[in-house]
C-alpha cells in the first residue's frame, strides 16, 4: 500500500525518544467534554500526531490560529471520533501503549469517541505486510492465541484505566489474507480465525459494549470480503462490524465511489454485519473531489443508516511527502483543505 511508509528519522528517535514525550504535554487533560457514543463516526486517524508535535508541527485552523490537532479537528471540520493503531513492541515507541493511551486521552477528554487499530505486529501490518511481532516470532498458534489476549487485555485495561472506553477495536489491520503469518495466514486452516475470536473474547472482557471490527483494504473489491468473510462464516469467527479502507484515485473516484456503495450493500446483505469505512484519503491537492467522493457516500447511506457506520480519514493532519512520501492527507499549510467539510454537511 502506498500509504504503509518507513520512518525517515528512526535512527534519531530510537537514540533520543522515549515516545511519549511529546504527548506529556496533554497526559493528564481535564475532561471539558462528555464522550457519547456516536450513531455515525466522522473520524481520523491520526496515530502520526504525538510524532508531528515532537518534530514540530503545528496547525492552524480556518482563522489561521495555531490551535491542537484534535481540537481543530473537532471544532473546523465534524470530526466525532478518533481512531489510533497499536503496535506491539515500536522500535522507536510510536504506537506503542503509552503512546496510544496518551492520544486516546486527549481525544476522550474533548469528548471524541475513540477507535483501537490493533495491528498485532511491531510494524506497519498491511497486505504486504503482517509479520509477527519479535517477541511473539517462535511461538505456535496456541501461544499466539494467548499472546493476542493478553495484549488487547493489556491496551484496553490500560485505557479503562484512565477512563477510555474504545466504541470500536479492530482486531487485525487490512487482513485480506489474515495475519501474523505464516500461522495466521488465511488458508491455514482455521488458524485466522482462532486468532480472531481469541481477539474478539479479550475485547468483550474489557469493554463488552465495543464494536469488533475486521478490517480490509480495498473497499471496491468484492472478491476480497468473499473470501474473507467467507472463510469466517465457514470456522465460526466472531465480529460484529466489517471494515474497509478505501483510496481511489483523483481521475477515477466516481466510478471507484460507485463500486464502493454497492459492496458496502452487498456485504451487507450477505454477512448481516453494518460496514465501517475505517481508511479513506485522495491526494492532498484534490481537495473538492475528496469532499465530493466522501459526500458521496454519506448520501448514499445518511448518517442513521443501519449499514454504514461511518467514515475515517487517515491521518489528514499529514503534510504532502510526509514520512517518505504519504501524499494522502488533506491539509495544506498546517490547516484543513475543504476535503472533510462534507463532513460538516
Amino acid at each position: 500500500m502506498k500509504h504503509r511508509l518507513i520512518y525517515p528519522i528512526a535512527a534519531m528517535l530510537a537514540a533520543a525518544c522515549t515516545c511519549c514525550t511529546p504527548a506529556q504535554e496533554y497526559n493528564a487533560p481535564e475532561k471539558k467534554a462528555e464522550t457519547q457514543q456516536v450513531a455515525f463516526a466522522k473520524g481520523a486517524d491520526v496515530s502520526w500526531l504525538t510524532q508531528m508535535e515532537m518534530e514540530g508541527h503545528s496547525f492552524k485552523n480556518k482563522a489561521g490560529e495555531t490551535t491542537e490537532c484534535m481540537t481543530l479537528l473537532r471544532d473546523d471540520c465534524g470530526v466525532n471520533a478518533i481512531r489510533l493503531r497499536v503496535w506491539v513492541n515500536p522500535v522507536e515507541g510510536w504506537n506503542s501503549k503509552d503512546d496510544v493511551v496518551a492520544k486516546a486521552r486527549r481525544a476522550d477528554a474533548l469528548g471524541l469517541a475513540v477507535m483501537i487499530d490493533f495491528h498485532f505486529s511491531d510494524t506497519w501490518a498491511d497486505p504486504g505486510n503482517q509479520n509477527v511481532p519479535a517477541a511473539w516470532a517462535s511461538h505456535n498458534i496456541d501461544a499466539l492465541e494467548k499472546d493476542v489476549k493478553a495484549h488487547v487485555t493489556d491496551v484496553l485495561s490500560a485505557l479503562k484505566d484512565y477512563g477510555v472506553t474504545p466504541q470500536w477495536v479492530q482486531i487485525g489491520n487490512e487482513t485480506r489474507g489474515g495475519m501474523m503469518y505464516p500461522l495466521g495466514q488465511y488458508g491455514n486452516g482455521s488458524n485466522f480465525a482462532r486468532l480472531v475470536n481469541s481477539g474478539y473474547d479479550a475485547v468483550k472482557a474489557v469493554c463488552p459494549e465495543a464494536q469488533v471490527i475486521i478490517h480490509l483494504d480495498s473497499g471496491d473489491r468484492m472478491d476480497l470480503y468473499d473470501r474473507i468473510f467467507g472463510y469466517l462464516a465457514s470456522n465460526e469467527g466472531k465480529y460484529d462490524m466489517i471494515g474497509m479502507s478505501f483510496y481511489p484515485d483523483a481521475d477515477k473516484w466516481e466510478a471507484s465511489t460507485t463500486t464502493l456503495v454497492d459492496n458496502i450493500k452487498a456485504v451487507n446483505s450477505k454477512y448481516g454485519k453494518p460496514v465501517m469505512i475505517c481508511e479513506i484519503g485522495m491526494e492532498w491537492s484534490e481537495g473538492a473531489k475528496c469532499k465530493a467522493m466522501i459526500g458521496k457516500i454519506i448520501s448514499e447511506f445518511g448518517t442513521g443508516a443501519s449499514i454504514l457506520k461511518g467514515i475515517f480519514y487517515w491521518e489528514p493532519q499529514a503534510p504532502a511527502g510526509y514520512n517518505g512520501g504519504y501524499s494522502k492527507g488533506c491539509f495544506s499549510g498546517g490547516a484543513p483543505t475543504e476535503a472533510l467539510d462534507a463532513f460538516l454537511q
